[in-house]
């Protein structure tokens, strides 16, 4: 049997990845969800979800995503946030080690 892959895309041809490409966007434009960090895409936003949607399930990350950025809107207000108050705001995603290193990684933006 054929891999899909091997029969319609060739990785050395630029004009197999320029089909390829097209195919991925088509799709993307018929088939995508909202989600609450495309509406605004800030790099503040990219990385809470980035972080939350590792290893959790995306309708679990839609119930936090928006209540998380109304208690901290941005790296400063994390930054300036007690771990407690963090991981009170990240209950219910599971692994809150994330939850730290989100926090982290505000204070290391922050204070560089």
């Amino acid at each position: 049997m054929t891999d899909f892959m091997d029969e319609f895309f060739d990785s050395a041809d630029p004009a197999s990845i320029d089909r390829f490409n097209a195919m991925l966007s088509e799709f993307y434009l018929k088939n995508r969800r909202p989600m609450p960090w495309r509406d605004e895409i800030t790099p503040y936003r990219v990385v809470v979800s980035e972080i939350m949607l590792q290893q959790t399930q995306v309708p679990r990350v839609l119930k936090k995503f928006d209540e998380f950025i109304r208690i901290f809107p941005d790296f400063a207000a994390l930054a300036q946030a007690s771990l407690e108050d963090v991981l009170r705001a990240w209950q219910g995603l599971g692994y809150n080690r994330r939850a730290k290193y989100l926090l982290q990684i505000a204070q290391v933006i922050i204070n560089r």
